[in-house]
């Protein structure tokens, strides 16, 4: 099968963004590190994450760099001076953001569930920072950022950080067992998915600190790799699929179900290009596309969404766009001469470009796009990898 295949070679990608001084770096497309891209934060994670999946799956060389991965996160990564952990280990001043620490999150969570060696302190010390700096108890909703000694709290709030902390409560509370994660991650869908309701089903990503929603932030950077002007489907996709996966484990509201939906049909009707094929990266809030240009990881939560719509309704609408979706990716975004390295991203006639993502730095979107499909909506993908009907 296509998907077992190639998730071998995701994880042997993953495998070389190691980084000889410690952490994970930015790999080019040639395979090498390139040093002007730093060390991110959430880059390391989600290696870690990818290699301890890797672990479970019976590579025990993915587990041991698992276990190096971890350990750069609590030794290296990690601010001694005050708490939380560095952006990029090349750039240690920077600032904290809600983004990285879910990232650090789901890392220490996967790990532990792949009983990566001291995982479970990692995931106890990333959880912790996460409620006493992260978290907006009146809210119940996230904060973004601050400096790098968890001062100047900044006053946007973000759509993007929120849902990435919903995927993290959610590996949290498979790992710990503690279902407050799910309740946490339920009161931030609630609002996310009142937001979206209210603007046709379109995801904002932009918010004040009173989680109004700013229509016209970044305005002029429409193709700004975290913070784009106006919508992203792609994360439209990726909310559809993670409200599914909580309805799947969790006591949820029950219009949470056709609201998954909505978002996914929406999303779909927006940014599929009929004629080019392929999905635009963002549109503005009435659905026009404004960056037409494909990335990978769109393609990859929308194959996730298609496959988390299709278990939890059997639509076989959804399970054709599954694979209209991995026909695509065998067209257009695998690179036969570097195994393992989709091209991150195409222009609007589904040419290799690098106009925003340069390399191909990242295999988490693609590693759980080839995984998802085999496993059921719940547990959550750790879990069920871990299974021994999974890891067979």
């Amino acid at each position: 099968m296509w998907r077992a295949a190639e998730a071998r070679r995701l994880l042997g990608w993953a495998a070389g963004s190691a980084h000889p001084a410690g952490g994970f770096g930015w790999r080019t497309r040639d395979g090498g590190l390139d040093p002007s891209r730093g060390r991110p934060l959430w880059i390391a994670c989600r290696m870690v994450h990818c290699l301890a999946l890797g672990a479970m799956l019976g590579r025990e060389d993915d587990r041991e760099a698992a276990r190096a991965g971890t350990a750069a996160l609590l030794d290296i990564y990690r601010d001694q001076e005050h708490g939380g952990w560095v952006g990029d280990l090349d750039s240690p001043g920077g600032r904290k953001e809600a983004y990285g620490h879910a990232f650090v999150v789901l890392a220490a969570s996967t790990a532990s569930v792949a009983g990566v060696p001291r995982a479970h302190v990692l995931l106890e010390a990333a959880l912790g920072t996460v409620l006493d700096r992260f978290w907006d108890e009146d809210a119940q909703m996230p904060y973004e950022s601050y400096a790098a000694g968890f001062t100047d709290r900044e006053d946007y709030r973000g759509g993007n950080a929120a849902m990435h902390l919903v995927e993290a409560f959610l590996a949290a509370a498979d790992a710990t067992g503690d279902t407050a994660w799910r309740d946490r991650a339920t009161a931030v869908c609630t609002r996310m998915l009142e937001a979206a309701r209210a603007a046709s089903w379109r995801v904002p990503e932009h918010f004040d600190a009173r989680w109004r929603v700013l229509p016209d932030y970044n305005r002029d950077v429409p193709r700004h790799p975290f913070r784009p002007f106006g919508v992203t489907p792609g994360h439209a996709f990726e909310w559809s699929r993670l409200v599914l996966t909580l309805g799947a484990c969790h006591d949820v509201p029950a219009w949470f179900g056709p609201a998954a939906r909505e978002l996914a049909a929406v999303a779909w009707r927006d940014a599929w290009d009929e004629a080019q094929g392929g999905l635009v990266y963002t549109t503005d809030l009435d659905g026009t596309p404004v960056v037409r240009e494909r990335f990978h990881w769109v393609v990859c939560e929308a194959m996730g969404a298609a496959w988390a719509l299709h278990r939890s309704t059997a639509d076989a609408t959804w399970a054709g766009r599954y694979e209209q979706l991995a026909e695509f990716v065998h067209r257009h975004l695998l690179d036969p001469a570097r195994p393992g390295a989709w091209w991150h991203e195409l222009d609007a006639g589904n040419h290799p470009s690098e106009r925003t993502w340069a390399g191909a730095p990242d295999v988490y979107h693609a590693l759980q796009a080839v995984l998802l499909p085999g496993l059921p909506l719940a547990p959550g993908l750790a879990r069920a990898v871990g299974t021994p009907a999974s890891s067979g």
